[in-house]
């Protein structure tokens, strides 16, 4: 079971990944960014080899990671999980009319 919730990262020249493990982050951090310059990818690069390498917490790399992916527009809006849906639904059902 992933610690992190999954995000999905489109590529730029296509194709895209679920990434749910800071392992499936550096895989994702290979691949085609926009930018692989910019300042915040290259923190992002250090944070998940530092976590892997066990000298940084996982929680900090992932959030480098996603914040990289959000900047460079590659990180797909995710849909709320079945479950929560659900929950949404029966929470909105069970309050009492105004």
């Amino acid at each position: 079971m992933s610690r992190f919730l999954p995000l999905t990262i489109r590529f730029v020249g296509g194709g895209s990944m679920v990434v749910t493990t800071v392992a499936e982050a550096r895989t994702a951090l290979a691949g085609s960014w926009k930018n692989k310059e910019a300042p915040d990818y290259l923190e992002a690069v250090r944070l998940v080899d530092d976590a892997i390498a066990g000298i940084c917490r996982p929680a900090i790399a992932f959030a480098a990671f996603k914040k990289v992916a959000m900047q460079q527009g590659l990180l797909k809006p995710s849909q709320p999980s079945a479950a929560l849906t659900m929950l949404d639904d029966l929470s909105l059902r069970s309050k009492p009319p105004r």
